[in-house]
């Protein structure tokens, strides 16, 4: 049952509510749906609106996003015209216009397509934990999670370079639908060969992973649709199965929608 909901005027006060033992607020779009699965349970609440944490930076070709962020904030900033296509993606305007960037982080799977976005620019996180202040690696923290207490405050990335990041969702609907296979990834080619390559995949197994095993086999050599075939099946993920699609589909489509990710067709 909720109990109470604060809203406190800065991350650290935020934060000393979280140690408490408090939960993070900030669209609510996904928790406040889930605060009937607590029946019995006291929740306490902190909101996120008034504690500093939204606002976007891109100075340099570093980004930063505040953690408060509205997903329609990035959509709409001319300075992030690669992230768009991949909010557009995520629910309808309305949800979009509450749902934030950190809270887009920590929905389970087959949500979180902007997280999937900002794991393969190599995302890293502000966070604020019992020791202070510190950097996290989102991969390390998709792969490991945030422990209990600690406040999210701001994510960093370099800006990609033109015509370097892709992005593609397959879904049962446009708007308000979970994903099949969200593929996110950054891609440089150069003399006709991949240079760098980093992927993340979304929907297809219980979290975010990285395409480890694409990469390396995309790396040196040139991005044709064989190369991408054979890079599908460099990595051994365990698809799930939900009302969105069974574990052996998202098996079967993953190929198809790398491929449609990496050469648009």
């Amino acid at each position: 049952m909720l109990i109470s909901v604060e809203m406190p005027d800065s991350a650290d006060a935020a934060h000393a509510y979280l140690r408490d033992g408090a939960l993070p607020l900030g669209g609510g779009t996904h928790l406040m749906a889930k605060l009937d699965d607590t029946a019995g349970t006291d929740v306490r609440l902190v909101s996120l609106r008034k504690a500093g944490l939204r606002g976007i930076d891109a100075e340099d070709g570093v980004v930063t996003l505040g953690a408060a962020t509205t997903l329609a904030d990035v959509e709409d900033d001319p300075r992030l015209p690669y992230l768009s296509p991949c909010v557009r993606s995520i629910a309808a305007p309305p949800v979009r216009n509450l749902a934030t960037v950190a809270g887009n982080l920590f929905v389970p799977q087959p949500y979180g397509d902007l997280a999937a976005a900002l794991l393969a620019l190599d995302a890293e996180l502000d966070v604020l934990g019992a020791d202070g202040a510190r950097r996290e690696p989102l991969e390390r923290i998709a792969a490991e999670g945030l422990p209990q207490g600690d406040l999210v405050t701001r994510v960093r990335f370099t800006a990609p370079a033109p015509d370097t990041f892709r992005f593609h969702k397959a879904a049962r609907r446009r708007l308000n639908s979970g994903s099949i296979v969200t593929v996110a990834a950054r891609v440089m080619v150069e003399d006709g060969v991949v240079a760098d390559v980093r992927l993340a995949v979304g929907g297809l197994t219980h979290r975010l992973v990285r395409a480890t095993g694409a990469e390396r086999a995309l790396l040196g050599g040139p991005l044709t649709p064989e190369a991408v075939a054979r890079a599908a099946e460099a990595d051994a993920f365990e698809p799930v199965g939900d009302a969105y699609a069974s574990a052996w589909y998202r098996a079967r489509v993953y190929p198809v929608h790398l491929r449609r990710a990496l050469l648009g067709a």
